[in-house]
């Protein structure tokens, strides 16, 4: 099978993906979610002309020429308006938030008033018609549009949402991300691993990158080389929902590389396998169902690229969300060799310096490596056949952080 270009894998693999199923959930589990709905304001906000300061309700005729003496007739707290009516030369003591009470049209702010005995104020300072107050549906009236479908909810969002009177909302389902790592040489983080053994890490980077993107990760554990034992752990994955799953390892040609031989006997029709990439060449995607099926390479800088190229944007349709790559333009800081038929994504530290920014690939970029991948927060985006390119070259990356 002939190496496929990145971009062509990328819209294969995007082929037909989009959001699941929506489900209502209370308001206090929303936040992060993506809303499958429009939502549109269930109340009026404000329900009433309220006054925005604390202070005096008043006439502002009463108020036109100062100092004025003004009797003060009640108060109204926020929560319970004053329940008569403010008559010429009359006041009322009111605080944020309280309805307006009939007959005042302005507040006078506290800082402009002097209190006297016998239940008088006097205004210090003259105040227009209207001031200080905030008028009825302000900020929305009941039936309006309030957020639209697709809208990622944030803090703001949440607020707007529960101003509204809306205590569930409806989102779009989470996908579900299935892990399943594969090698005889895995053991799981705090083992004793033996002389010829590792400890597995992929998984958890592969988890991080997909739930920084909303998805569920259900992590099935490490299954070792033998094909029953992958197999029944791609079962418990279909079983439990997974509208993706991804394989770690094992996707490679060796005599103990099993997943393409797995994933056909489970059903899987392969789209494709072997990209012209570096490092992920392994890369293998097909359809079970519903179900999407990534086998990643086990090396894991490759794993995390990968994740980053292809499962990230794949996860984010699939949960509803808008995902740009974030990719800059920017100068190369040391220089670098032509580049074969494969697209290189190459560790870099990008900086921002007097001239823009720069990237400084790393010297050794073995696909093992992940202290490298750690310190990089950029990938240098190669294309194939690039020519060699001197320092201070035009170059593209991919920010990773």
């Amino acid at each position: 099978m002939a190496l496929l270009p990145v971009t062509d894998a990328l819209q294969r693999l995007l082929d037909g993906a989009g959001p699941g199923n929506g489900e209502s959930v209370p308001l206090a589990e929303a936040a992060g979610r993506v809303l499958a709905e429009p939502v549109r304001a269930l109340r009026t906000q404000p329900p009433f002309d309220a006054s925005a300061m604390d202070g005096y309700a008043v006439h502002s005729a009463d108020v036109a020429n100062v100092p004025a003496t003004l009797n003060v007739i009640g108060e109204a707290p926020a929560g319970r308006r004053f329940a008569g009516k403010v008559e010429p030369h009359q006041a009322v003591r009111i605080f944020t938030g309280a309805p307006m009470p009939d007959g005042a049209d302005t507040i006078v702010i506290q800082e402009n008033t002097r209190k006297h005995e016998g239940g008088t104020v006097e205004v210090t300072e003259t105040v227009d018609a209207g001031r200080h107050i905030r008028r009825k549906g302000l900020d929305f009236s009941t039936g309006d549009l309030l957020l639209e479908k697709g809208r990622v909810l944030d803090a703001g969002a949440l607020s707007l949402a529960a101003a509204a009177n809306h205590p569930h909302l409806p989102v779009v389902k989470k996908p579900l991300l299935a892990i399943i790592a594969t090698g005889d040489e895995l053991l799981p983080p705090g083992s004793e691993p033996g002389p010829d053994q590792i400890i597995a890490s992929n998984s958890y980077g592969v988890a991080a990158i997909a739930e920084s993107v909303g998805a569920r990760v259900l992590d099935l554990g490490i299954a070792p080389d033998r094909k029953e034992a992958i197999s029944a752990l791609i079962k418990r994955a279909v079983e439990a929902g997974a509208d993706v799953i991804v394989t770690l390892g094992g996707a490679s040609v060796g005599d103990h590389d099993f997943i393409h031989d797995v994933l056909t006997e489970e059903g899987v029709t392969l789209d494709f396998w072997k990209i012209a990439m570096r490092p992920g060449k392994p890369l293998m995607f097909g359809r079970l169902g519903h179900t999407r099926c990534i086998g990643l390479p086990g090396n894991p800088v490759a794993s995390l690229v990968c994740s980053h190229l292809f499962l990230k944007p794949l996860l984010a349709r699939l949960g509803g969300r808008h995902h740009v790559p974030d990719i800059h333009e920017a100068f190369l800081g040391t220089a670098m060799q032509a580049n074969d038929l494969r697209q290189d994504y190459v560790r870099a530290v990008l900086r921002d310096d007097d001239t823009g920014l720069v990237a400084t690939p790393f010297e050794i970029q073995d696909s093992s490596m992940l202290r490298t991948f750690t310190e990089a927060n950029a990938l240098i985006i190669r294309e194939p056949f690039a020519p060699a390119a001197e320092a201070g070259a035009p170059c593209t990356v991919l920010k990773i952080r």
